[in-house]
């Protein structure tokens, strides 16, 4: 499972400073959204965007996320936020 999960933030870094919007990074941040369904419970596009407001908004996440690339936290979170407008749509 860390080897999945670490992936995907990998994944998501090497993309971290193209459009959050783009069908690449669309892709991408849906692998995030399956891993989090498959692993660790039932997650909406609601609450996947609120989510990724947390890894924003509280530096523990911020620092945890970024470790895998500076600014990687703020793109997931405009990820997750795009995401879930368009899946609520």
């Amino acid at each position: 499972m860390a080897a999945e999960m670490n992936g995907i933030y990998r994944e998501l870094a090497a993309i971290r400073h193209t459009d959050p919007r783009a069908q690449g990074a669309q892709t991408a941040i849906r692998k995030w959204f399956d891993f989090l369904n498959r692993h660790f419970g039932n997650y909406t596009p609601e609450a996947f965007k609120g989510l990724g407001q947390m890894y924003i908004e509280d530096s523990r996440f911020t620092k945890n996320i970024d470790q895998f690339g500076e600014g990687l936290a703020t793109f997931m979170a405009a990820a997750m936020a795009e995401f879930a407008n368009q899946t609520e749509e």
